[in-house]
C-alpha cells in the first residue's frame, strides 16, 4: 500500500478525500506563549474563529495544541494542559462536530481524554514516544512495565492514527529509530502511522534541518506505505535564514518555498499556520508535477 492510500484510508474515517495530493493540517494553539503570535487562541471566540478559518481556507485536519514546545518555553502541568485542551475541544466540536482533529501532546492522559470524551481522530506526539517533552527536555517514567513507551501503548489501546515525530539530529539516527519504533507500534497493533522528521526538534537550526529536508525522500524510500508529515511553518530554520522573526511575512513566504521542497521530496501532509498559502502551494506543486 502506498502512503497516499494509507492517508486516504485515514481520511475516509471522516468521509474526506485527498485526491492524490498532499493535505493541509492547520495549527490551533490554545496557549498564551506559542512562538508565532498569530496562532495563540485562548478565548472561545478566538478558538471558534480559528477553527472556522482553517476549514474555510482548505485545511483538512485541525491540530490542537495546549502547550508550547518552543525553545525556552515554560513547563505546563498535566492538569493545565488537560484544562486548556478540554476547553478548546468543547468549542471546536460544538461548531464542527465532524471535523478531523489531531491532538498535539506527549502526554497519554491528554490523548486519552481527547479521544474518549471528544472523539479526537489523531494523536500528534512531539516526543517520539517519550524521548523528550518540551524541546530537548527528557521525560521520566514514561514507559510501562514491558519497556514500551506509554504513549505507544495508549495509542494502541485507543486504536487511532498516530504521528511519530523524530527528535533525532540526523537522517541516519532518525531512520534507525523509526525502524525500531514502527516495529514496536506494529507489534502493539497500531497500523495507521504517520512519520514526521521533526523539523526544529533536536537539530542544528540551518545545517541539520535543511540537510534532512534535502534527503527527505530517504524516509519515503524506507517506509513507502507510511504518510509523511512536514511541519516547518514559520520556524527558526526559516526566519533565521531570511532574517527577521516568525511574525514577518518573509517567514510565511519562506515557509511556502520550504513546503514546496517538502512536497517534491514526498510530503503527504503540511502542518502550517498559514492554511490558504499552504493550499495554494499544493495546487502549484500539483501543476508542476511534484
Amino acid at each position: 500500500m502506498s502512503s497516499h492510500n494509507t492517508l486516504q484510508s485515514i481520511l475516509q474515517r471522516k468521509g474526506l478525500r485527498c485526491n492524490g495530493m498532499p493535505v493541509v493540517m492547520g495549527i490551533l494553539n490554545c496557549t498564551p506563549d506559542s512562538f508565532y503570535e498569530g496562532s495563540r487562541k485562548q478565548t472561545e471566540k478566538e478558538i471558534a474563529e480559528r477553527a472556522d478559518g482553517i476549514l474555510r481556507e482548505g485545511g483538512t485536519i485541525i491540530d490542537i495544541g495546549a502547550f508550547s514546545t518552543r525553545p525556552g518555553a515554560g513547563e505546563v502541568s498535566e492538569e493545565e494542559e488537560l484544562r486548556r485542551m478540554s476547553f478548546a475541544l468543547e468549542v471546536v466540536r460544538r461548531s464542527h462536530p465532524d471535523a478531523m482533529l489531531s491532538i498535539d501532546t506527549y502526554r497519554p492522559a491528554v490523548a486519552r481524554m481527547a479521544v474518549e470524551e471528544y472523539g479526537a481522530d489523531i494523536i500528534n506526539d512531539v516526543s517520539e514516544g517519550g524521548i523528550t517533552g518540551i524541546v530537548d527536555k527528557p521525560l521520566e517514567g514514561e514507559k510501562n512495565e514491558g519497556g514500551v513507551p506509554a504513549m505507544f501503548a495508549e495509542v494502541a489501546r485507543l486504536g487511532i492514527p498516530y504521528i511519530l515525530m523524530s527528535v533525532q539530529p540526523d537522517m541516519e539516527t532518525m531512520l534507525r529509530n523509526f525502524r525500531k519504533e514502527v516495529e514496536t507500534l506494529r507489534g502493539l497493533g497500531v497500523r495507521d502511522i504517520i512519520l514526521d522528521p521533526g523539523y526544529g526538534f533536536g537539530k542544528d537550526v540551518i545545517k541539520g534541518n535543511y540537510g534532512i529536508l534535502h534527503r527527505q525522500k530517504e524516509i519515503k524510500a524506507a517506509f513507502p506505505e507510511l504518510p509523511l508529515l512536514a511541519g516547518m511553518s514559520r520556524k527558526r530554520m526559516i526566519w533565521q535564514l531570511l532574517g527577521g522573526t516568525a511574525q514577518d511575512d518573509s517567514a510565511m513566504r519562506g515557509t511556502m518555498l520550504a513546503n514546496l521542497a517538502a512536497i517534491q521530496n514526498g510530503a503527504d501532509i503540511l502542518r502550517v499556520h498559514d492554511v490558504k498559502e499552504a493550499r495554494e502551494t499544493i495546487l502549484m506543486a500539483n501543476e508542476l508535477n511534484y
